[in-house]
């Protein structure tokens, strides 16, 4: 064989080997898009399962966030109240006190002149009685001549009257007392009709 002969066959086998190389890669091509098309299916779905999940996660998340933050708020709130109305059972304890003191002052003999520093003793210890009570929040219920409201009075009596227009309190029998504006105990009145 002459080196001519050779390399025909030499070529052949390049382009032949070229051609095979070539059917090798379509094919891998061809298997690696069908392997793709069978895996994309599968991947989208565990995707979607992911983002699902995430969704989830991100909402439940987001609910004990707002659980923790409503708990806070009512644990303030309580707290609050406990620090506000914590005097409401000792304040009402003392409202027996102040009206012995102004029942004092009522039927004291303020003509008697020995009597004067005693009257005046006991109206000082009023006075700071109630300023004492009023830095924690109580505070005295019983103006006259302002409409009657059921909630802070207790009508202990109706009464024609002329001077008052319907429905004014007219008379105190008893003071009324709030503790930081919850009724600790209503004041009685007698009130006009």
């Amino acid at each position: 064989m002459s080196s001519k002969d050779q390399k025909v066959p030499d070529e052949q086998v390049a382009e032949n080997t070229e051609n095979v190389l070539e059917q090798q890669m379509n094919a891998e091509k061809a298997d690696a898009a069908e392997t793709e098309n069978v895996v994309d299916p599968r991947v989208a779905e565990l995707e979607e399962q992911l983002k699902q999940a995430q969704a989830n996660e991100r909402d439940a998340l987001l609910r004990a966030r707002a659980e923790i933050e409503n708990i806070r708020r009512r644990t303030e709130l309580d707290v609050e109240k406990a620090h506000k109305f914590a005097l409401e059972k000792f304040a009402n304890e003392l409202l027996p006190v102040i009206d012995n003191l102004e029942r004092a002052l009522e039927v004291a003999d303020r003509t008697n002149e020995t009597l004067q520093p005693m009257i005046e003793g006991i109206e000082l210890t009023l006075k700071s009685f109630i300023n004492a009570v009023g830095k924690f929040g109580v505070e005295v219920v019983g103006d006259i001549n302002v409409p009657f409201n059921p909630e802070v009075h207790q009508a202990m009596t109706m009464m024609e009257s002329e001077q008052h227009e319907p429905n004014q309190v007219m008379l105190v029998m008893q003071k009324g007392y709030t503790l930081n504006g919850r009724l600790l105990r209503p004041a009685m009145v007698a009130v006009s009709k």
